[in-house]
């Protein structure tokens, strides 16, 4: 078994959904004593679908390694048990809706009287000193108020990213600012309040569309599978299948044009000397590229662009990748027993393994027990 290095720390995680389970799976991938409280009926995630032997697909994905009690935190009982649960506790993960953890009494300022260790981490929608601090906030939701919307899709039909984009950056973002806290907490002793706005997150990520309209003037448009800002950066059609080519500098768009093309004329052509410039002039540039590629074979020009130094990629479909040979997994363990295999999270070697899913309240009675009510 390897060393697992956050092995010794509790995580309690009033979670549901996808941004507070992403960033937590990570937690007990690494390690971690993650408690999950559920509702009687489970979270959010459970009832998805049941596409997994009859889990739903993000549950088995987000919740391997955790253990499941069900509270009903509303009731004093199960109150007093969540604050010793805390006084044991590293870290406190929660994506209620704004407010719920003041309601129940749980403030910053009683966070850090009475667990002035606890890293306490609150995922929202929006910034709460904000006008939307009470909006209510879903993956889509999000991606549509941040412009991401406005960046993906065809220039005729605006599109959502097909993954849950702004729930997972919300939680990779927390996972991150945890390890930090965890680290200043070895320093000063103390822990701290987080707040992580999904909004923020996906904004971040709109850093280059809206610098380049504030200062330039320049509104993004929407390119399919094309670059918006880099060319060529685009599928090509060739005569028995699609080959996607990325040039990302002049030393590529030379070897492109000389090597794999036959074109050098092309480098030196006004209108495609610099990228801004190929932008400009795709429909242009396109003319002179597409029937080369249209002329020959997807194999053909592979080993031409491998040849050539130049990167490339085929168009996978979701019925591709389960053979994909660039694909490396981990086997997983349902409540049930059935054992799934899923994508190997990045980083972690051959080695990695993980805690089973957990069913609904599997762990009820052994937390009650263990942190004082029976």
């Amino acid at each position: 078994m390897c060393y697992k290095p956050l092995s010794g720390l509790t995580v309690i995680a009033i979670e549901q959904a996808v941004a507070a389970p992403m960033c937590t799976v990570r937690l007990a991938d690494a390690g971690a004593r993650v408690i999950k409280i559920e509702r009687p009926e489970g979270e959010t995630a459970r009832n998805y679908d049941t596409a997994v032997h009859g889990t739903s697909a993000y549950f088995a994905w987000l919740n391997r390694g955790k253990e499941s009690a069900v509270l009903n935190l509303k009731t004093d009982p199960d109150r007093g048990l969540l604050d010793a649960m805390l006084a044991q506790a590293d870290v406190l993960v929660q994506n209620l809706v704004p407010g719920a953890l003041d309601r129940m009494g749980l403030t910053k300022d009683y966070i850090a009287q009475h667990f002035p260790r606890l890293i306490s981490v609150s995922i929202l929608g929006y910034g709460q000193e904000t006008a939307y601090a009470d909006m209510k906030a879903y993956d889509m939701l999000v991606q549509a108020e941040s412009g991401l919307c406005a960046v993906t899709g065809t220039p005729e039909v605006p599109s959502k990213v097909g993954v849950s984009a702004a729930d997972i950056a919300t939680g990779m973002n927390a996972h991150a600012l945890i390890l930090e806290a965890l680290i200043a907490r070895g320093i000063t002793g103390r822990g701290q309040s987080i707040e992580v706005s999904m909004f923020d997150g996906i904004a971040d990520w709109m850093a280059v569309p809206l610098l380049h309209y504030e200062h330039g003037g320049i509104e993004t448009g929407r390119f399919g599978l094309s670059h918006a800002s880099i060319y060529p950066y685009r599928p090509f059609a060739c005569n028995d299948g699609t080959v996607i080519v990325a040039v990302q500098n002049n030393h590529e768009w030379a070897r492109l044009c000389d090597r794999v093309l036959g074109r050098p004329d092309l480098t030196t052509h006004d209108a495609f000397r610099t990228n801004a410039e190929r932008v400009t002039n795709r429909a242009l540039l396109d003319a002179e590229v597409d029937p080369i590629f249209a002329s020959r074979s997807t194999a053909d020009m592979i080993t031409a662009l491998t040849a050539g130094g130049i990167a490339y990629a085929r168009y996978t479909g979701v019925s591709d990748l389960p053979d994909h040979p660039a694909l490396r997994r981990t086997n997983v363990t349902l409540a049930g027993g059935q054992v799934v295999t899923m994508p190997r999270p990045a980083g972690r070697g051959p080695a990695f393994a993980t805690g089973p899913v957990p069913g609904l309240g599997e762990h009820t009675d052994a937390v009650r027990a263990e942190f004082g009510t029976v």
